[in-house]
């Protein structure tokens, strides 16, 4: 089916700009919350009549870098220090254990710790249809094991990861960007690259042909590549990966590609996803060290920042999902992406995909972001795509990313005021930390 689809994509971009709606920002916004417009439609169509289309915005070169595993309120705790208008969680809201006492949010000194529970009927109960209270209960048992469940509601600063928050001050970030479901990593990173999840609410790799951005992009010509470290994550549709396995490679090109200015039109950024590191990774993913993930950050971006290609980038730093771990901001209602349904048990909490996931941090780095600014308007995963779909005139592939707003709020595309940022922070390891974190959780 997706084949057919991509071959109706070949010359829908011939146009300078493409056709164009006739609705005002405020009716676009309206449209889109209604759920108005449906897969194959194309970008122009479901923004603003004014809003910048194709060459019309001046980013040549997108970086998407999907970390692992943490929430907004937990990675991001101390940002209203540096940037009062973020939306942080209040220093008193508590989750109530099994036992009705009060887990109070609190400063987190441990760097590692048991992974929370994040999948479908945990995240759900942890939601609580809004209330946002199950946090603690939830994590307080794992595979019949008791561990504390008190670990959900730590936060970190910007002493703990002085990189990350400098990056969220210096540069634009959202405080209302959500995954795209309520569940864990796979379907959540199945929305980055297609839009849905195709029914999975689990672990599962996408084995049979869908249509996803990866095929969207072959057919209109839009240049790609994943550069990653252990798994590659558009290996999540694996039949497209399977295909177009010479658009991926390991991460130890990528920094020559950046300084010879080599990187493709769209590329993802893979940091060392997966098990097989114990504590001593870099994705952020519990157990690991969030201050390797910091470090991963300032490497990566101090690159980016160097490179020839530079002056018209936009590098997004997101998170697949919370991995667990406490936000108080409720996720809100999404557009069903198709007529697919959840594929779940009866003794599963019943659910449908018409709900954002909780929020996660992300961030927009560019000479265009706007300077130390805080978005508040609605993102998820498709917003990705739909930025993609923006600046190269693609069609949608469902109904979330056509009804998606991409992240224009966190641009000023006339004024590229951040073409030469300030310095940012150094990252430095806590080597103590690090070694008992090597201890605890040790490589498999």
């Amino acid at each position: 089916m997706w084949r057919l689809f991509v071959v109706l994509l070949a010359g829908c971009g011939a146009a300078d700009v493409g056709p164009r709606s006739t609705l005002t920002s405020d009716e676009a916004a309206a449209a889109r919350t209604a759920c108005s417009f449906t897969a194959g439609t194309l970008p122009g169509l479901s923004l603003a009549k004014d809003a910048p289309l194709g060459a019309q915005l001046p980013i040549d070169t997108l970086v998407i870098i999907m970390m692992e595993n943490r929430s907004f309120d937990h990675l991001l705790g101390g940002l209203q220090r540096l940037q009062p208008d973020a939306d942080v969680a209040a220093s008193d809201v508590f989750n109530l254990d099994a036992d009705g006492s009060k887990v109070q949010r609190f400063h987190q000194s441990d760097y590692c710790f048991d992974d929370p529970d994040h999948g479908w009927n945990e995240v759900h109960k942890q939601w609580n249809n809004g209330a946002m209270d199950g946090f603690v209960t939830v994590n307080n048992a794992d595979g019949g094991k008791i561990t504390d469940g008190k670990r959900a509601m730590g936060y970190y600063d910007e002493t703990d990861l002085p990189y990350l928050h400098a990056l969220a001050s210096t540069f634009a970030v959202a405080d209302r960007s959500f995954c795209s479901l309520l569940g864990p990593t796979f379907p959540n990173r199945a929305y980055m690259q297609g839009a849905s999840s195709f029914g999975f609410v689990g672990g599962v790799l996408i084995g049979d042909p869908q249509l996803n951005i990866v095929e969207t992009m072959e057919t209109a010509k839009v240049t790609w590549h994943d550069y990653y470290a252990s798994l590659p994550t558009l290996a999540t549709f694996v039949d497209s990966y399977a295909h177009h396995t010479d658009n991926t490679g390991p991460f130890d090109v990528f920094y020559d590609d950046v300084a010879a200015g080599k990187l493709a039109q769209v590329n993802w950024v893979d940091p060392e996803l997966g098990d097989a590191y114990g504590a001593v990774r870099n994705d952020f993913h519990p157990p690991g060290i969030p201050q390797l993930g910091d470090q991963f950050l300032e490497k990566t971006i101090n690159a980016l920042i160097k490179s020839p290609q530079w002056p018209h980038m936009a590098i997004i730093i997101t998170f697949d999902e919370h991995g667990g771990l406490y936000d108080h901001v409720p996720p809100p209602t999404a557009c069903a992406p198709d007529g697919i349904a959840p594929v779940i048990g009866a003794n599963d909490v019943q659910g449908k995909f018409d709900r954002l996931g909780m929020r996660v941090p992300t961030i927009i780095v560019s000479p265009y972001a706007k300077p130390h600014y805080v978005s508040h308007h609605t993102y998820d995963h498709t917003s990705i795509l739909k930025l993609i779909e923006s600046r190269f005139k693609l069609p949608a592939m469902t109904a979330r990313d056509a009804n998606a707003e991409p992240f224009y709020d966190l641009f000023d595309f006339d004024h590229p005021a951040l073409l030469h940022p300030p310095a940012l922070p150094t990252v430095t390891i806590d080597a103590v930390k690090q070694a008992d974190c090597d201890r605890r959780f040790p490589k498999p």
